[in-house]
């Protein structure tokens, strides 16, 4: 089994759609920051589709949006389209980092604590 855990910001709203069978499934993207290379030159960002499946997805939409800063553990994978390889992972657990709790507006407002994470999420860890 492959874990992967990445922390990046969102690039889009996350999407809800329902799958033929009616699975609900939450999607959007994470760009992961590589930092600069030797001569201080920033190094492009890696880019995952992530998915949250069923009732979490449910859930979740409406609270992702774009800038969020998260963190993520779940399942890698990667397709091929137009000759072009796409990252992907299926989500298993979701940690909103930035210490405040959104606005009406959809910004953040101050807090003391940590959000920690997502009360709808599972708590335990899956390995």
């Amino acid at each position: 089994m492959q874990v992967l855990m990445i922390a990046g910001n969102v690039g889009k709203d996350a999407v809800l759609r329902n799958t033929q069978g009616g699975d609900a499934v939450l999607g959007f993207s994470l760009a992961v920051n590589n930092g600069k290379d030797q001569y201080g030159k920033e190094r492009p960002a890696t880019w995952y589709d992530c998915s949250i499946w069923g009732k979490r997805a449910t859930s979740l939409q409406g609270h992702i949006k774009k800038g969020d800063k998260l963190t993520l553990t779940g399942r890698p994978s990667a397709r091929e389209h137009e000759g072009k390889a796409y990252l992907q992972i299926s989500v298993d657990q979701l940690a909103f980092q930035g210490g405040g709790k959104r606005d009406d507006a959809g910004g953040y407002e101050p807090s003391q604590q940590s959000s920690g994470g997502y009360g709808g999420m599972d708590d335990e860890i899956p390995f």
